[in-house]
């Protein structure tokens, strides 16, 4: 006998499992307003304290991917790989990493998101860049991709429009932290952009939404299952975000850093984290071997320039001020800048990234409402990372500001952010696992 919506409800209330067809029933229905939101409300919290198992979490991706459209990349040749990261601070490798990859010759079609919270977002950073623009629609992101090898759009009202209802009722039901349905978020977005293959990038500690290697695994192994059984080749790096990444956290500031990647430049460990991406992109992609021939063929399109070409293109495309990309320094930032000392001599033994995200937004850099605007010309620049020997009065860090006033608030925060010590820190693997 059919069960009705309520009684859906109650049998995963009551820990018992919903068919594939059910799953569907219940998506539709929140669409075509016969499920309240209130009801599907319910439904989460249910979720949230039963869980699903991998075949409903399947069929949930499956129902909420099939509530829109699924871009046809069919005349793209190549196997289409794209990468998400679960976000963290001083995350800019989207956009550096697409055109990298798009360069040695796997298209890389992305459908990023704007930055809430403590994270940052990858379509603030890109909208430094004058002219530069998000918002196309499904039909110029197909050209794009196929004429530039890669393009990052935001996410439009036809890609999964269920998991935009949904998400927003997760967010204000406090059941954001469900594997399940994190997994099905992230899936049925990524999955409508037509990919063939997915990277995902799972950050741990401080500054990442999973704290221990214990919770990032948990959900790593959960995206990776269920999107091999949802018909895709996928595979997870477990990256350390205790420390921001790079030195810059911000939106015009980062999008400078990714830049400088392109051009073989910028901090180690920013370019480390996109080269170990970038090389199971093209493994995924069946550009290479393995990740020590991949990691030779991007080392090789930076050298080269084409790397950069590929970013200039995909910019002009994009109708931003291409300009930026071979001369960085063109993003504007804001005039003030108030250096951070330290103290004493001895040796950083931790940064705070949390702390440093919540400070960039408290600056004006991030929002915690996804109704406001960012400021992309103040931030923050991380110049002494764990391990770092500094002597008294070196500079830890500085505040980009408008003002000195603007940037007095925050200077105590940042300075906070930084603990010194008498000895070095154990050093700390930037990649901790990997995962498919």
């Amino acid at each position: 006998m059919k069960r009705t919506l309520v009684e859906l409800i109650s049998a995963k209330r009551d820990g018992l499992k919903l068919g594939t067809d059910e799953i569907k029933r219940l998506i539709a229905s929140l669409l075509d307003g016969s499920l309240a939101d209130y009801q599907m409300a319910a439904f989460l919290m249910a979720v949230f304290f039963r869980g699903l198992d991998d075949e409903e979490t399947v069929a949930l991706t499956q129902a909420m991917l099939e509530s829109g459209q699924v871009l046809d990349l069919s005349d793209v040749r190549g196997v289409k790989v794209d990468k998400h990261s679960t976000g963290g601070v001083g995350d800019k490798v989207s956009i550096c990493l697409a055109p990298l990859v798009a360069a040695c010759g796997v298209p890389v079609p992305m459908v990023s998101g704007r930055g809430l919270g403590h994270t940052g977002g990858t379509l603030d950073k890109l909208e430094a860049i004058p002219g530069f623009r998000t918002d196309l629609d499904v039909s110029d992101f197909s050209r794009i991709v196929r004429d530039v090898g890669t393009c990052m759009i935001g996410q439009t009202k036809e890609i999964a429009p269920a998991d935009k209802r949904i998400y927003a009722l997760r967010d204000v039901t406090a059941t954001v932290e469900s594997v399940p349905l994190i997994v099905a978020s992230i899936l049925s977005k990524k999955l409508a952009e037509g990919i063939d293959a997915l990277v995902l990038d799972v950050k741990v500690g401080r500054g990442a939404f999973m704290k221990t290697e214990a919770q990032a695994r948990v959900l790593a192994e959960a995206l990776v299952r269920v999107g091999t059984r949802a018909g895709k080749k996928v595979s997870a790096l477990l990256t350390n975000m205790n420390a921001p990444l790079g030195e810059a956290v911000g939106n015009a500031n980062e999008t400078r850093e990714a830049l400088e990647i392109l051009h073989g430049r910028g901090p180690a460990d920013l370019r480390e984290c996109t080269l170990l991406l970038g090389a199971e992109m093209l493994v995924l992609g069946g550009k290479a071997a393995d990740a020590n021939e991949a990691r030779t063929e991007l080392l090789a399109a930076i050298a080269d320039g084409s790397a950069v070409a590929v970013m200039e293109k995909m910019v002009t495309a994009q109708h931003g001020d291409a300009r930026v990309v071979r001369d960085p320094s063109l993003l504007k930032m804001a005039p003030v800048e108030v250096a951070i000392e330290a103290p004493r001599e001895g040796f950083v033994t931790a940064v705070d990234a949390l702390e440093m995200g919540l400070s960039a937004v408290a600056l004006g850099a991030g929002r915690t409402r996804t109704d406001q605007a960012v400021d992309p010309a103040v931030g923050i620049s991380v110049l002494a990372k764990p391990g770092a020997r500094v002597g008294k009065g070196d500079e830890l860090a500085r505040v980009i500001a408008h003002s000195k006033e603007a940037a007095a608030p925050i200077v105590e925060r940042v300075r906070a952010a930084f603990a010194l010590g008498d000895e070095a820190p154990p050093a700390q693997p930037l990649l901790l696992s990997r995962i498919g």
